[in-house]
Formats: C-alpha cells, structure tokens, sequence
C-alpha cells in the first residue's frame, strides 16, 4: 500500500468548486483509483486506469481534465471524450456537468439517434468539454462544424466494449483529424489484448493504474432473494410487497428501457403509489426532475435501468429491488449499494427465475457470499409458465451449461446435417 497516497480532496489540490461538486456528488473522499490516477493526469501524464463498475474511475478522469480546462473558453473544445453507445454519453455527459456546476465549463454531448441540428447549434455557442460517440463525432466534423485543432486530452472511455463493437477504423481517423500533441487517456474495466495492441499502437509511455473491483457488498444491506417460477409471479410478487409500508422509497432495476416502461405502466396501474422512470429515451430535464421528486420524498418508486442509474446518489432509500437479475455481475454491487448509504441500513430484493439461478451463483462468487433465500408469501397462485416463456427459459439454461461445459448437448443443440 502506498503510504503517500492523497486521503483528502485537498491533498489532490483540486479546486474549491470541484472537490464541492464531488462531496455534493457522493465521494465523501477519494477512492483509491482517483487517488492515484488524478495527481498523474493533473501533471499531464498519457494514463491507462483500469477499474471496475463501482471504482469511481470516471470522475478519476473528469475531476482533472475540469481542473485544467479551468474556465470557458468559446473558442472551440478542448478535450474530448470518447464513448461506445448513446447510454454511456449520456451518463458521462451529466457526471460532468454534476462535478462542473460550480464553474463555468460548458459539455456538450454528441450521440446518434437523432438529427445532428441541434447538437451542432450547441456546438456553435461553445463548448469546453465534448462527449461523444465515435460515429456522431465524426459524421459533425465531416459536416466542418466542429474544430479538433484545439483539443488537447482525448479520453477511450469503455475501450474494451470499444474493441468488442469494433470501433477501431473511426478511432483511427478521429485520432488523424486531432492534433498530434495531445494527453492522451484510456479508461477501461479490463485489459485484454485487442485494448493492449491499441495501447501500443496509439499511446507512447502511458503510466498503467489497475486497481482491484470493489466487489464487496455493504454490510448495512440485507440481502435476500425470491425464488419465482415466472414472469407474471414476479410481478404479483411485486404487488404483494408494495403493501408493506416500510417499503417507502424504492429502487427498482430492470435490464432495459422496454422493461422500465412496462413495469411503469403494471405498477401505475395497480397503483401501489407514485412511479417516475430513468431511462435513456427520457430527456435530461425529465430526468434531473424524477430525482429531485425521489430525492425530496414526493415520489414512493424509481424505476431505472444500470446504464441510467450512474451516479444516483440518494439518501434513506429503503429498498433496492432487482426485478432483472443483472448479466454484468459488479452493477449487481453498485446496485444495492443505492440502499444503506450514509450508515443508514437497507433492504435489497432479488426475483430470481430458474434462468437466472446461474448469474446469483456468478454474483455469490464476486461478493464472497450466500444471499438469503426468503420464503415465498402464501397468498400468491402459482400459475403455469407459458410455453413461449417456459422455452425461452429452457434455451437460457441450455446456453449456460454450454458455456461451462463445451461439450454439453442440450436439448436445444444444433443438429447436424
């Protein structure tokens, strides 16, 4: 362990306005990732951080790219971010704007999905900071309504989901169109080869920071599970469990926005409360207000899904439900850390069908621990799995004893012909 390392915002001799924005935020002291990643970028070190979901690893970037950009410039951008996918901008866009309140700095996020007009009217009243994908970025600078000359830090944000999706050809010719002196910063949750052969190949000298995922879960968080048959019990489930009072202010976490939508409606209709929604399609000002109303008490459910819920930071939340159990085993640890924050004490609920016995054994295996099995209520039917459901189930099953096995031949195995 580093006996140097900076305990305190003040020791990384990051301004007043940033270190308020980052205690407003929720980082009550650095982690360790930013601890020792930003004195490095702050003297303009070429970096490689490496850190799984939960390590702070974006505000590691973001807090010293602020600091050195300083103040607004309406020249042109002065440091890029580069993102896999509209959800990540997005997220990445409104921590930057959450750690820049207290200045100046404009951020502009640039993604597809909709027309470029308005987001090259932002660009054109300034902007300090762009975030963006790779595709947007370059079909606006094709559109000669961006500068890069002036852009001196560049960050791969996500570089392995980068690689996976294969966006290596547009990274080439954005770094062609970006000055050749420049900062250069790789931020990404592993490291495999395709990342390392990038690395080599665009970055000279970089320092590599790595540090372990924090996959421990809070001990202030009881953790349990339900065993459910189905899609309709889960939701029955669901009803049940709103009729406790104590369940207040709740979290709940579905994989995509189709299923944040869905749940929304089954749960207004019921109505077992007040239900506001975060999800990718919804606009930004549509978001800040669901928080605020959740934040402030008026609002009894948040329905989110991970990509959306970074950076949620909420106090007495009295329960976490996982209505979807999540495939990217560390969100499972930044989920339920919503709840038990600030040594308050939290309930979190997982709804777990047989397809998802595999991904909790997974997510056991992270934590270093067995999550409770809560009993089922007895005023729930069980009803019989439809067909179509029941197969889908059969065939995720299938795939999983796959993956661990090779060999395995499942019942929905393809024949030879």
């Amino acid at each position: 362990m580093q006996t140097n390392q900076p305990k305190t915002w003040e020791d990384l001799k990051l301004s007043k306005p940033l270190i308020n924005a980052a205690l407003e935020f929720g980082f009550s002291h650095p982690t360790i990732i930013q601890a020792r990643c930003i004195p490095l970028i702050l003297a303009g070190q070429k970096v490689i951080c490496i850190g799984q979901t939960g390590t702070g690893k974006t505000a590691a970037y973001l807090l010293p790219i602020l600091s050195k950009l300083k103040y607004f410039q309406p020249t042109a951008p002065r440091a890029l971010v580069l993102a896999p996918t509209k959800e990540l901008v997005i997220q990445i866009a409104n921590h930057a704007r959450a750690l820049a309140q207290f200045t100046d700095l404009k951020i502009v996020d640039l993604f597809g999905g909709v027309g470029p007009k308005q987001q090259i009217d932002l660009l054109e009243h300034g902007t300090d900071l762009i975030v963006s994908t790779p595709g947007r970025f370059l079909e606006i600078y094709l559109k000669g309504a961006l500068k890069s000359r002036f852009i001196k830090m560049l960050v791969i944000d996500e570089a392995d989901r980068m690689m996976d999706m294969n966006f290596m050809p547009q990274l080439r010719k954005i770094f062609e169109v970006l000055p050749s002196r420049r900062q250069d910063l790789l931020v990404s949750a592993t490291y495999p080869p395709k990342v390392e052969k990038m690395t080599s190949e665009f970055i000279d000298f970089p320092v590599k920071v790595e540090v372990t995922p924090q996959s421990t879960a809070s001990s202030l968080v009881e953790q349990l599970i339900y065993y459910t048959p189905n899609f309709n019990f889960k939701l029955r489930l669901l009803q049940h469990l709103f009729t406790n009072p104590e369940f207040n202010r709740v979290m709940i976490f579905a994989r995509t926005k189709e299923a944040v939508k869905n749940l929304a409606q089954y749960l207004d209709r019921i109505k077992v409360g007040s239900i506001r929604v975060i999800h990718s399609n919804k606009g930004q000002n549509s978001r800040i207000n669901a928080l605020k109303e959740f934040k402030a008490g008026g609002v009894r459910i948040l329905i989110t899904t991970d990509v959306s819920a970074r950076g949620i930071d909420v106090l007495k939340v009295s329960h976490v439900i996982n209505f979807d159990v999540p495939v990217i085993y560390e969100d499972y640890v930044h989920r339920i850390g919503r709840t038990g924050r600030a040594l308050e004490t939290g309930v979190a609920i997982t709804l777990v069908t047989p397809a998802d016995v595999y991904h909790i054994a997974k997510i056991e295996k992270i934590i270093h621990e067995e999550i409770l099995v809560s009993n089922l209520p007895d005023n729930i039917v069980t009803q019989e799995t439809p067909y179509e459901e029941s197969q889908k189930m059969a065939r995720e099953i299938d795939k999983q004893k796959r993956r661990e096995d090779p060999s395995f031949q499942g019942a929905f195995h393809e024949r030879k012909r």
